[in-house]
């Protein structure tokens, strides 16, 4: 970091001035779990999940509405106050800004964490060695997957990007957190997704119930029925010996 506060790349400051940020949460207790984070929104997704809940995130070429520069001086003004920055979406992976912003809230002190589908593994892997944490989504098994995704090729991709973050957690100590959201008619994918997951290694895992509230096709997310489906299934996957299962 230069003296000035500026950062120490020229290609790091265009890198941050090119970001599209959709919007700024400046304190969130839920975005990454035991932290206390500012959480910034990057614009664009490649993928169309059918519950997604950010469907306004998913158009690439819609410009931010907040300036890096608001995000640096929300963080400055509450050093000792936040733990870290989350960078979401979107998928913030798509940016390559997302990396020099990494680096720039890693030199001011602060923690890094990203929540990311692993639809673009190498820019995963660049990023990996500047983040603290990482959420990721894994959608569906293979055969299910780029159904769910609405995306030619996205199970490859989410299954080379587990397989970066599980290295990151056994090389550097990384903390992760893998999560499935599940709407209704994903039960049984999900509990073979689960047992898969587990066999590779994934120590901590989340289980999302989907909500239709803001999506972009799921209708109903509470059909009879489903809420005891949803409560067996995270009963199945607890006997699967996760060293920490979420609920939620």
């Amino acid at each position: 970091m230069a003296p000035d506060g500026e950062p120490t790349s020229g290609a790091d400051a265009a890198a941050l001035a090119s970001l599209q940020i959709a919007g700024l949460v400046p304190l969130s207790t839920v975005d990454w779990p035991g932290m206390l984070v500012a959480t910034a929104f990057l614009q664009g997704c490649p993928w169309q999940c059918v519950y997604c809940h950010n469907p306004d995130l998913m158009a690439s070429r819609t410009p931010g509405t907040v300036a890096w520069d608001e995000v640096a001086a929300l963080l400055r003004r509450r050093r000792g106050l936040l733990d870290g920055l989350v960078l979401t979406g979107g998928e913030p992976t798509r940016q390559l800004g997302a990396l020099a912003a990494a680096r720039w809230a890693r030199e001011e002190g602060f923690a890094v964490g990203l929540h990311t589908a692993g639809a673009y593994p190498a820019r995963l892997a660049a990023l990996l060695p500047h983040v603290d944490w990482v959420g990721l989504d894994v959608k569906a098994t293979a055969a299910r997957y780029d159904t769910v995704a609405g995306a030619r090729h996205a199970g490859e991709r989410a299954t080379a990007s587990l397989a970066l973050v599980l290295r990151a957690a056994a090389e550097r100590g990384t903390g992760y957190e893998v999560r499935t959201t599940v709407a209704p008619g994903m039960a049984s994918d999900t509990l073979v997704l689960a047992r898969d997951l587990r066999a590779a290694g994934v120590r901590t895992y989340a289980l999302q119930q989907a909500r239709a509230e803001g999506t972009l096709s799921l209708a109903d997310a509470h059909p009879p029925g489903w809420d005891a489906e949803f409560a067996a299934l995270a009963e199945e996957v607890r006997g699967l010996g996760f060293e920490t299962l979420h609920v939620r």
